[in-house]
């Protein structure tokens, strides 16, 4: 069971970093690719603003995901969980060296 949300977590953290990359590398291709052209002219107002507006919500998501972390975290250790109930060794005094 611990092999499958290892492997779970790899992907989602994999589909993670390959979306971010997306999000911040193609833009920045589609403006260079645009500034080439001779006579074509890029309004770099509105490119500034698209690449802007790109990483807030690259943030967002990045904050989300962060976020939605924290609280399953805090949920899943919290003391009144079930797993938590028993002392550990270290509780227990067993772990001493």
């Amino acid at each position: 069971m611990k092999t499958t949300s290892i492997q779970s977590m790899k992907s989602i953290l994999a589909l993670l970093a390959v979306s971010l990359t997306a999000l911040l590398v193609l833009p920045l291709v589609n403006l260079a690719d645009a500034a080439t052209g001779e006579k074509e002219y890029v309004k770099l107002r509105n490119e500034i603003w698209n690449l802007f507006f790109r990483m807030t919500t690259a943030a967002f998501v990045v904050g989300a995901v962060v976020s939605g972390t924290i609280i399953w975290l805090v949920w899943r250790f919290r003391e009144s969980h079930p797993k938590n109930k028993a002392p550990t060794k270290w509780e227990t005094g067993e772990a001493a060296h």
